[in-house]
């Protein structure tokens, strides 16, 4: 039914839905600052989540490795470009949902995020090139080495600016206050 170029096509097709679906939402297409940075360091700051990489930029990187498993898992005879649609997809959604008041709100209250306003489309943009990255990674390393990978960049990411992908999502599902007063402590 579908070659496999017809899953990169849709991929492709996927992401330019995302960057029109940011824009009619009301994104900025780039930082409200008007200038476009590759590595925005400060998490407290606004210019978090509005350039290309941030602190923030690992957990899109493990997004990769764990849709690259989960897909493994579930369709290991699966062409990789359909995985790899597929897992464009789920980030596609997942960069439209956070980008909503619902979730920009979630995060105001139950994350560290206090003066999160949302992500520039260029940041949105950027997050799911970087979970390819990590989706191209993960097929190449093989199992025990993007373990390796996710655990050292969630280390990292916690050792530095106190949240990561583990923390961000335990926060938004079931917030703790013990890890929120642990955050602002750093």
């Amino acid at each position: 039914m579908f070659e496999r170029k017809h899953f990169l096509a849709m991929s492709l097709l996927a992401v330019a839905g995302m960057i029109v679906i940011l824009l009619w939402m009301g994104r900025s297409p780039i930082c409200i600052c008007g200038y476009v940075l590759l590595w925005s360091p400060d998490v407290m700051s606004s210019d978090n989540s509005q350039h290309i990489a941030d602190w923030y930029t690992p957990s899109h990187i493990a997004h990769g490795f764990l849709f690259f498993g989960f897909f493994w898992l579930i369709g290991r005879s699966w062409a990789w470009e359909l995985r790899l649609f597929l897992s464009v997809l789920i980030e596609a959604a997942w960069e439209i949902a956070e980008n909503t008041n619902a979730v920009i709100e979630r995060y105001r209250e139950a994350t560290i995020a206090l003066d999160y306003y949302g992500d520039s489309v260029l940041n949105s943009f950027a997050d799911l090139g970087f979970m390819v990255v990590g989706f191209w990674l993960a097929a190449r390393l093989g199992l025990k080495w993007s373990i390796a990978v996710v655990l050292a960049m969630e280390l990292a990411a916690a050792w530095v600016i106190r949240d990561n992908l583990t923390l961000n999502v335990i926060m938004l599902i079931h917030p703790l206050e013990s890890i929120k007063a642990w955050q602002l402590a750093g």
